[in-house]
């Protein structure tokens, strides 16, 4: 192109096309149309869409927390906490259904942790706060906060740690066991008057678990167990006695349960710090 063309192409107000191939993926991109880049044999392939199967099943999980933060305003205490166990049963189904299904991608995965705020953060918060916890005024939304935003950074914190941690353990409470520990709370003392110790039973365990979540507590995942393997015949009846133990008293079993399993964080900090300074004096 000659000096006088560019000049011509100026003072029109004309400019050079940029690269083409960007300028053409622009205009297949439909506007609100998820693109993700996967790589297929060593090359990287643009995908357009979403997968319908995992992804419906995270939208559940986000239904059941959002119908337990309209059934605590309500006052329908046994429901909301409920929800909340229904909704830690879709958040396990859906990831091992997107493995099974090699249906994994991004979108999952970040859609995935924002229903687990929802679900698991946003929720439990608000069914212990409507429950027991708007009585104290200050105090009962600030201690609300801590189990929230505590939720918050451990999602967080979660999503930078993957593929740099041990997967045999957790770092801080998980944020559906720290759920399971609120909602098991209401769902067991529901039916309760309210009085000063069921006020402070729920301080401690909804602010005791937002911390819980946040500190450095390593916490068995269970990663490491073979589910796939040939076990004793007597292994199964094991698991029917535990089916029937909670079809018992499910509210009073499955908080027991999850309750334990969060004292067993700090349990094994405090046995292995006695440890070291056993060893540590011993030499």
């Amino acid at each position: 192109m000659t000096d006088e063309k560019k000049d011509a192409q100026l003072s029109s107000g004309a400019s050079e096309p940029e690269n083409p191939s960007s300028a053409a993926t622009e205009c297949e991109i439909e506007p609100g149309e998820v693109i993700e880049e996967e790589l297929v044999e060593g090359a990287p392939v643009r995908r357009k869409g979403i997968y319908l199967l995992p992804n419906a099943l995270t939208t559940a999980s986000v239904f059941s927390g959002f119908y337990a933060i309209v059934s605590a305003a309500g006052g329908v205490f046994d429901n909301a906490a409920i929800a909340i166990f229904v909704s830690m049963i879709l958040d396990g189904l859906d990831g091992r259904v997107a493995r099974m299904t090699n249906t994994q991608s991004k979108f999952g995965e970040e859609y995935d942790s924002l229903a687990d705020m929802v679900a698991f953060g946003v929720a439990p918060g608000f069914v212990a706060f409507f429950w027991s916890l708007n009585g104290l005024d200050k105090i009962g939304w600030a201690i609300t906060f801590i189990y929230v935003a505590g939720a918050a950074l451990r999602l967080a914190r979660f999503n930078t740690q993957i593929g740099s941690v041990d997967k045999k353990f957790f770092v801080g409470l998980p944020s559906p066991a720290a759920a399971a520990c609120v909602a098991g709370l209401v769902w067991c003392f529901q039916s309760f008057e309210s009085s000063a110790w069921l006020t402070f039973l729920t301080m401690v365990v909804v602010g005791g678990a937002g911390v819980l979540m946040v500190s450095n507590v390593l916490y068995r995942s269970f990663k490491d167990l073979d589910l796939r393997g040939r076990v004793p015949f007597a292994a199964i009846l094991l698991v029917v006695l535990i089916f029937v133990v909670i079809a018992l008293d499910p509210a009073t079993v499955l908080f027991t349960g999850f309750l334990i399993y969060a004292l067993s964080g700090p349990a094994r900090a405090l046995f292995r710090g006695k440890l070291r300074r056993s060893a540590s004096a011993d030499k």
